[in-house]
Order: structure tokens, then sequence, then C-alpha cells
């Protein structure tokens, strides 16, 4: 996902470089090279090399933090434990037609 954004950024950015104007084509050319930089170096090597050597200390939350923020469930793992744990509803006894 990161990287396919990088490479939209980079290609934006390296549309910059066909222009007439010097100040445009030097600023189109640094931020490419930025982004590449970003997308390589820092989002693909230095934070997965940092998370690992966290470990469970890189989610840590503060306890502040986790009170004040929401819990948010996205994928609705929490609705299918509770509905898994929820008594079965009793059957409906269906009434008899006259006929």
């Amino acid at each position: 996902m990161v990287t396919a954004a990088a490479i939209i950024m980079i290609s934006v950015f390296a549309g910059f470089i066909l222009s007439p104007e010097s100040i445009v084509k030097s600023i189109g050319f640094a931020l490419g090279v930025a982004v590449l930089f970003d997308a390589i170096v820092v989002c693909m090597t230095i934070v997965p090399a940092v998370m690992t050597l966290f470990g469970p200390a890189a989610w840590w939350l503060p306890r502040w933090l986790d009170r004040v923020l929401p819990d948010v469930d996205v994928e609705g793992e929490k609705l299918r434990l509770r509905l898994d744990e929820a008594p079965d509803p009793v059957p409906a006894v269906p009434k008899r037609v006259p006929v």
C-alpha cells in the first residue's frame, strides 16, 4: 500500500521535471527522491526493524490514553463472540390454522 502510494507520488513529481522552469524541475526532482527514500529506506527497512527490536513495547499504550480512545471493532470480532455466547432463542411454536 505504501509502495503503491509512493510510486504514484514519484510519478507526479517526475512530471514536474518536464517543466521549463528550473525551480520547478529541482523541486520535483527533490520531492521525488525524498519520497523514494522514505518509501524504501524508512518504511521498508527502519520501521520494521525498530518494531522488531521493541517487540510488544512497540504496541504499548498508556492507560489514560486507552481510556480516552474509543474501542473500535472494525471486523466485528467482538460481536461474533457475543453472538456465540448468547443463549439460543426459544423456538416459536407455530399457531394452528383451522382448515
